[in-house]
């Protein structure tokens, strides 16, 4: 493994809002992600390598309860306002939570974010800016 959760979560906290997220993307890139996973649920994210080993976080706050409803185009407005940084990061998990978004998956190759709902459907697939 070419990384610790140590080094994520350091470079984590440099994250204020959904503004400095492409900073956060590139830095971890050059830690060795490949991709991860978050799940919107207790924050828990899990972190892979280009060997497909994996490291996670475990839970960094109360269980959420994620609608099985779904509402894209509510999901849509409020990821907006997150990446504008209208929100902070706990907001923005409970706008997923309350929209029916379990979480969703980076890929640091591809540089695309998609989110998915609680069946595992995707969502919407975003390019993560440069």
């Amino acid at each position: 493994m070419k990384f610790t959760i140590e080094q994520i979560k350091a470079e984590h906290q440099k994250v204020k809002s959904g503004a400095d997220f492409p900073k956060y993307v590139q830095a971890i890139k050059n830690l060795g992600v490949s991709n991860y996973t978050v799940y919107v649920t207790d924050g828990n994210a899990r972190y892979f390598d280009t060997e497909n080993q994996s490291a996670q976080t475990g839970g960094k706050y109360d269980h959420l309860q994620v609608s099985d409803k779904l509402n894209t185009e509510q999901f849509k407005t409020r990821l907006k306002l997150h990446q504008q940084g209208g929100t902070d990061y706990l907001t923005f998990c409970n706008d997923c939570a309350e929209n029916g978004v379990e979480g969703w998956t980076m890929d640091l190759h591809t540089m695309t974010c998609t989110y998915f709902d609680t069946e595992g459907n995707k969502i919407l697939t975003e390019q993560i800016p440069g």
